[in-house]
């Protein structure tokens, strides 16, 4: 299948058609953004390595589907541009159990080649511990947590 071909929803990855919506539990705030993505990779044809820059955002965490396709296209684009990814290794998904295998081993090969990969548990339990990352956070908070390896 490809992009606009029909499916169960309506056309594949086409804005109005109802597989393309977000679903209800992670439907976005007033006000914050959305990258509506034409390809395979969140970089291509958007203006989202522009939203990241305006915001100063350095470091990725990236979910979604599928694992081998979209996932390692965005995060070998993200890696090309310079960022940071972590790759929720239970937050992404592929129709094939191997490919989902060999994909998150190939983000986190050779010591995280483009990416490191994590259980969501561990990065939560990361997050709740972590003191606050960015441009308005106190000169010495401006690092995010270690994940456990």
């Amino acid at each position: 299948m490809r992009i606009g071909d029909p499916g169960p929803k309506g056309r594949i990855l086409v804005r109005g058609e109802e597989g393309h919506d977000i679903i209800d539990e992670l439907y976005p705030v007033t006000g914050e953004p959305v990258i509506d993505k034409p390809g395979k990779g969140a970089f291509y044809a958007t203006d989202f390595g522009e939203l990241l820059t305006a915001r100063g955002i350095r470091r990725l965490v990236v979910t979604g589907v599928t694992t081998e396709v979209c996932v390692h296209t965005t995060v070998r684009e993200a890696n090309d541009r310079g960022y940071e990814c972590l790759v929720l290794s239970d937050c992404v998904g592929s129709y094939f159990p191997q490919f989902q295998q060999a994909g998150l081993e190939m983000v986190a090969a050779q010591g995280g080649i483009f990416g490191w990969t994590a259980e969501s548990a561990a990065f939560l339990a990361a997050l709740a511990t972590a003191s606050p990352v960015g441009p308005d956070a106190p000169e010495t908070a401006r690092e995010p947590a270690q994940l456990p390896r």
